[in-house]
């Protein structure tokens, strides 16, 4: 258990500061409630579990023989806050509802943990730094995929818990407006920061 603080300790500061994921599910929570949240909550955890298992299994060797690729996964990632950040947005502006029609499913915020810098930096990061010795790839990735699911759910059920705790106050449809432009435009600023 020891061995394992370390890895405990750095999953638990990555999964519970401001991040993409997070910031979406401080919408989601805010917008749909946290039942409905549940599902993208999930996705975060599945979606980076595997995503880390693959890095600890070779994946990272990619991205270190073909350094491009960080370019690109850091133009497709601005590319989806933009989309997701529109989303938010969208409606107020030609006056529809201005939250967006549904949360993210299971699969959308699994798919997205490809495209999240934050979540590549902690993938690749683990699998350099947190693989168990004696053990071997398969069993080393299970576990520290594992752990780093069993730390990120928590911690990202909370940010969805905090948007619940603003919904009473954003029952008013034009502070929801500003809320969601206000995540919007934290959304807009990661992606502009991971295109510095």
């Amino acid at each position: 258990m020891t061995e394992l603080l370390p890895l405990l300790t750095y999953a638990f500061l990555m999964s519970s500061t401001p991040g993409p994921n997070n910031l979406m599910l401080t919408a989601s929570g805010a917008n749909f409630g946290y039942r409905r949240s549940l599902p993208h909550i999930l996705g975060i955890g599945a979606g980076h579990g595997l995503q880390i298992c693959l890095t600890c299994l070779g994946l990272g060797a990619l991205f270190a023989s073909w350094p491009q690729l960080h370019g690109v996964l850091r133009l497709a990632g601005a590319l989806a806050m933009v989309y997701l950040a529109w989303k938010l947005t969208a409606g107020g502006i030609a006056g529809r509802v201005s939250a967006p029609a549904r949360p993210l499913s299971f699969a959308q915020a699994a798919a997205f943990q490809a495209v999240n810098p934050k979540s590549w930096v902690k993938a690749l990061t683990v699998a350099s730094v947190f693989m168990p010795a004696g053990w071997s790839a398969a069993g080393g990735a299970l576990l520290v995929a594992l752990v780093n699911m069993a730390i990120t759910l928590p911690c990202v059920s909370m940010w969805a818990l905090f948007g619940v705790a603003l919904r009473r106050w954003l029952t008013d449809p034009l502070r929801r407006r500003v809320f969601n432009g206000i995540m919007a435009a934290s959304l807009l600023v990661l992606a502009l920061l991971m295109l510095r």
